[in-house]
């Protein structure tokens, strides 16, 4: 048959059929959602189900299979070629099933260092390597949005996803999300910022409503979200669970729409955390465009609603263009044909090496670390250092091949450890574990931390038999803790056993003339002002991954030099936060995810939480009242020493170069994260904090005796406190303190600049419904 026949027949059944449909990618966009039905419209702002949560929606079997274990899935429509596309969770890495029915294949995937030791590394080049990383996996494991990352404040140390987030200081929050949003975009993959915004307890998350100055969201809580977005474009932002000042967020127009798009310019779409908000029609006019997982109910909520005049078919069109960019931009949309064999080896050296510059040298006397040369012999002591904890709980696990314990990180860099003492350990945490067998019949057992085993005593004269025949002591402490919960102030003390542990090591080590090594594997602040004077030396490892006890041992060892800070405060005691009078402090959990019944506002910081603490978050409140803290913000040693030199400033039309002179003055190779703070001319009469972090920057690796000059960028801007009576930004006229500093309270050089006064109007958004008794500090 010849070509001319064979057109001939294929355009006499196209015309059979009728019209085309349009395509997706092929038509515009705005030709594809003019060609929906409202059914499917409705159908494509609803996620697809979860299973054993919202029942089995139509296509739920068809999307399921895509990739086992992904968070969420979006409604395909195959007549007008939209596909279904695939969401997973983060932030230490890609969270699928690791095995599938009837598959002999595994789909592990790396568990990164949480966000906390990501932060701590101060280094956004590497922040954003480890999410090119963890971007690879999510690509090659066919999913195409990651649910990460978190960057939610550390407003009080027992929040229970602290572990997920980054600091208690929004620049450092926000510079360090944007860098991981590079990392995992660059392999044409999304990501989903969250939770946006106000997700600071667990405690009845899905309920309580957060009662914030719009001072505070501006300087604090949404700093982070905006510095972001205006820096990497995330593809999604995720809307956040709780009420914003009476208003859920992801039905608040203000938040959703007036700010994020209106004033920061965010081009992407946005989508609920699971479950979130009641009203499905609200949040469509808010401007969250997707929800997620999805429920028959709100499905039927959208149509009935436009039908019924409540939801302007117009906006339901808005979100759903939203979506359909999005979609086009997906490896799945356009065809990538992704291997399920990403480069696991080379990932894991990635996360090793990582996780090495973000742990926090605290405490180092005469040396004690690295281990000398000598040392072979090392008593390993404390539960978790056969238990190592990679990271947190809930959706910020990731299901890996393994994690590699402390024991074995030393015994393959060369140490010998005590066998009997292994076994005694392995036995106890085994029955400690059978004991605390979480129950089965709960259906969110999966996502909570197990308890920790309850240390084990060892009798005095096996700790100076232990003493006389090894070399050095290691204490580990361990802490978990995860989504659903908060933490409980108990978890932020020592126990009686661990306390007790760690004063009879120190005492038999002590006095046969050997060192104690403490171990710190947590995910947030703990007490340490009480004991951190009996060990030789603290470092906190936080939770480092698969890898951690490979990264630890190369710190120990001397291997790697640390060289990360905390991007948190430690006060001497819980109660010196600011924020401990209005935390929900040893509260039940509450799983209810169903948001029935109407919103309460009777027992305080669960129904609501009063942000009273104002913008004296962390280090601000600290440093501003004078209160001592056990380490400050900013704080962390190195095996080598630095010095900070020839302050500078150049300013050009918009902005202030702050160059500084960083020379290591020890015998080691380190790195240095150095932080520029701001402190305004007027901040004792108008009710501003002491100092302000604007910016940081780390060197490279120096040698002994090598100098590297850092530039630190300052937009003029940013200069600016926000001013609540006129909604603008401002910049009060006259001298500004730079000042570089090795922490917020170790300020090793300074400079300063005369700044023009300037007034930036905002709009007047988010206010909080009632008054609010606001922390301030005196002297105004």
């Amino acid at each position: 048959m010849n070509k001319p026949i064979v057109f001939a027949l294929l355009a006499a059944a196209m015309t059979a059929c009728g019209p085309q449909v349009p395509q997706l990618g092929r038509a515009s966009v705005d030709e594809v959602v003019e060609a929906m039905t409202l059914e499917e419209k409705a159908h494509l702002v609803v996620g697809t189900g979860m299973a054993g949560f919202s029942g089995e929606n139509a296509v739920v079997g068809e999307t399921r299979k895509l990739v086992p274990g992904a968070a969420g899935t979006t409604y395909p429509i195959e007549r007008l070629g939209i596909p279904s596309v695939v969401l997973a969770d983060g932030p230490a890495g890609l969270r699928i099933n690791p095995t599938r029915e009837s598959d002999s294949q595994t789909y592990y995937c790396t568990h990164f260092p949480i966000g906390t030791l990501l932060a701590s590394t101060w280094d956004q080049q590497l922040v954003e390597k480890v999410g090119e990383a963890i971007g690879n996996e999510v690509l090659e494991y066919g999913t195409d949005v990651l649910l990460a990352p978190a960057l939610n404040i550390h407003r009080n140390p027992l929040c229970g996803r602290n572990f997920e987030y980054y600091s208690e200081d929004p620049v450092v929050s926000g510079k360090i999300a944007a860098a991981y949003v590079r990392g995992v975009q660059n392999n044409g993959v999304g990501t989903s910022v969250k939770h946006f915004a106000l997700n600071n307890q667990e405690t009845n998350r899905m309920a309580n409503d957060a009662h914030v100055s719009q001072r505070a969201l501006r300087e604090i809580y949404l700093k982070g979200f905006e510095i972001v977005v205006r820096e990497s474009d995330p593809w999604t932002v995720m809307s956040s669970y709780n009420y914003l000042n009476g208003i859920y967020t992801s039905e608040n127009p203000e938040l959703q729409t007036a700010m994020l798009r209106d004033e920061w310019g965010f081009r992407g779409m946005v989508m609920t955390d699971w479950f979130g908000g009641k009203d499905a029609v609200a949040q469509m006019v808010a401007g969250n465009d997707m929800l997620q997982p999805g429920t028959d109910k709100q499905y039927e909520m959208i149509v009935s609603g436009v039908k019924e005049g409540r939801l302007d078919e117009a906006v339901l069109d808005r979100n759903v263009k939203r979506i359909l960019e999005m979609i086009l931009r997906t490896p799945r949309f356009q065809g990538y044909r992704f291997s399920n064999k990403p480069d696991l080896e080379a990932h894991a050296a990635v996360t090793r090496q990582s996780a090495t510059e973000g742990m926090v040298l605290l405490k180092n006397e005469n040396e004690a670390l690295p281990l000398s040369a000598g040392t072979k012999r090392i008593a390993l002591l404390g539960c978790t250092s056969y238990d190592f904890i990679a990271g947190g709980t809930g959706s910020g696990n990731v299901n890996r091949a393994y994690t590699v314990s402390l024991l074995d990180g030393l015994k393959q860099a060369g140490y010998e450890l005590d066998g009997e003492l292994k076994t005694a350990y392995e036995q106890h945490i085994a029955a400690e574990n059978e004991r605390n067998r979480p129950d089965t019949t709960n259906r969110f057992a999966m996502f909570l931390p197990r308890p920790r085993p309850t240390e084990m005593m060892i009798p005095a004269a096996r700790l100076q038999a232990l003493a006389k025949a090894n070399d050095v002591a290691l204490i580990t402490l361990g802490r978990t803790s995860g989504e659903f919960l908060d933490r409980k102030k108990a978890d932020f003390e020592l126990t009686r056993e661990e306390k007790a542990l760690l004063n009879d090591v120190c005492r038999a080590f002590h006095a046969a003339g050997k060192k104690v090594v403490v171990v710190l594997n947590i995910g947030g602040v703990i007490e340490t002002a009480s004991w951190k004077n009996r060990p030789d030396a603290i470092l906190c490892a936080w939770q480092a991954g698969q890898e951690g006890g490979n990264s630890v041992a190369d710190v120990l060892s001397g291997k790697a030099s640390p060289s990360g800070k905390l991007t948190m405060t430690f006060p001497v005691h819980f109660a010196d936060a600011a924020s401990s009078a209005n935390f929900p402090i040893d509260m039940a959990a509450n799983m209810d995810i169903s948001n029935s019944g109407e919103k309460k506002n009777s027992l305080k910081n669960v129904d609501y939480t009063d942000y009273e603490e104002d913008i004296y978050v962390g280090y601000r409140y600290f440093d501003t009242f004078g209160k001592e803290v056990s380490y400050p913000f900013g704080y962390g040693l190195s095996y080598t020493t630095f010095e900070y030199a020839a302050p500078r400033v150049e300013t050009t039309e918009d902005a202030y170069l702050v160059s500084v002179q960083i020379t290591n003055t020890g015998k080691r190779a380190g790195k240095e994260a150095v932080q520029l703070y701001v402190a305004a001319p007027d901040r004792a009469t108008a009710n501003k904090p002491e100092k302000e972090l604007k910016a940081f920057a780390k060197t490279r690796e120096l040698q002994p005796g090598e100098t590297e000059t850092l530039v630190l960028k300052l937009p003029k801007a940013n200069l600016a406190s926000f001013d609540t009576a006129s909604s603008a930004w401002v910049v009060t006229p006259g001298s500004y303190d730079l000042l570089l500093g090795a922490s917020s309270r170790d300020i090793r050089a300074k400079a300063a600049v005369d700044a023009a006064g300037s007034s930036v109007p905002v709009g007047d958004l988010l206010k909080p419904q009632g008054n609010l008794r606001l922390l301030e500090r005196s002297g105004r």
